[in-house]
């Protein structure tokens, strides 16, 4: 027998998420946003490409990465 793999279903992103995202995004790993959103990490992901959203010099600094 074959097993299932589970579907996710598509979640619509509410206003008031974005502005949480928007707010959040560039000043935090995406990790964390996601966790605060209650999402996945890809899903966090695609929508700041979305809305064009970068981490700051300053965060990527942080982690070692500018």
């Amino acid at each position: 027998m074959a097993s299932r793999k589970k579907v996710r279903t598509r979640i619509p992103w509410s206003k008031s998420e974005i502005r949480l995202l928007n707010k959040l995004f560039r000043n935090m790993s995406t990790s964390d946003v996601a966790w605060e959103l209650n999402r996945t990490v890809s899903s966090v992901q695609a929508k700041a490409t979305v809305l064009g959203l970068r981490k700051t010099k300053k965060y990527l600094k942080s982690i070692g990465r500018g």
